[in-house]
């Protein structure tokens, strides 16, 4: 970022500006990640903001849809749907009216995880539906819009389907979910973890208590191990929000997690 300022410090009235502007966006979107994996809730979002400001700056309206998406996952996260789902409508209208349809189709997943946070089935039903045309859509075409890399495929639509049948508390079809997604994609460490604690919640949904504890100790190993405070915090949400019998598992847990505070 500050070398970025630097630059654009050289060049505001170049021809370059615009371009240096969209490295800012992307660096201040980075930024904000890496605060939210620590969780620096206060600071994450204030780069975020600098990243959407950034986008409009440079006149890129799909960067800075991006980026306002970004945000939205990240206030869902932050247990925040209904703030999520106005900021995704946000976005929409920076999009206009015929986005590509890698943008449409993970938007609409963003908002099925929102509408399920806020605990409305029907209207998460509907996004994945909309969602799982706009991937159909999205197949056609050669490659992703910047700033997506990769092709927004069945794998990471079921990823995102998974997370939303643990949010409406749909055990099986979370766990088929998660089956799906994995068998194509291998997520990187970090995210193996976090995505540890929601098969957990699926598993403690559907009465496997052991897995469940198994699986979000390991999440905690990732966490610790890679100092991800958002990894931890998730696994004492699940501790939090569990309400299956105290098993010798469940005590165990409860063991780790105080050592986490010493």
């Amino acid at each position: 970022m500050n070398l970025a300022n630097r630059v654009l410090g050289r060049a505001t009235q170049s021809d370059f500006a615009s371009d240096i502007r969209a490295v800012m966006s992307e660096a201040a979107g980075f930024a904000a990640w890496l605060h939210a994996d620590m969780h620096d809730i206060g600071t994450s979002r204030t780069y975020y903001r600098l990243a959407i400001d950034s986008a409009r700056q440079a006149e890129h309206s799909l960067l800075a849809a991006y980026m306002i998406g970004s945000l939205a996952a990240f206030e869902i996260d932050a247990d925040d749907p209904m703030l999520a789902l106005d900021l995704l409508a946000q976005a929409r209208r920076e999009l206009g009216e015929q986005p590509p349809a890698t943008a449409r189709a993970w938007l609409f997943s963003i908002e099925a995880l929102g509408h399920a946070t806020a605990h409305d089935a029907p209207a998460a039903v509907v996004a994945l539906r909309e969602a799982e045309s706009a991937v159909i859509a999205s197949e056609r075409a050669a490659a992703p819009p910047w700033p997506w890399v990769f092709p927004f495929d069945d794998a990471k639509l079921a990823g995102y389907r998974a997370l939303v049948m643990v949010r409406l508390g749909r055990a099986d079809e979370a766990v088929a979910a998660f089956a799906e997604s994995l068998s194509s994609v291998q997520p990187a460490i970090k995210q193996r973890g976090v995505l540890m604690t929601e098969i957990a919640t699926a598993k403690a949904m559907s009465g496997d208590y052991d897995e469940a504890f198994h699986l979000v100790s390991n999440a905690l190993t990732v966490g610790i191990t890679y100092g991800s405070e958002r990894i931890i915090q998730r696994a004492r949400r699940f501790r939090r929000t569990y309400g299956g019998p105290m098993t010798g598992s469940a005590r165990a847990f409860d063991e780790r997690l105080r050592a986490t505070l010493l």
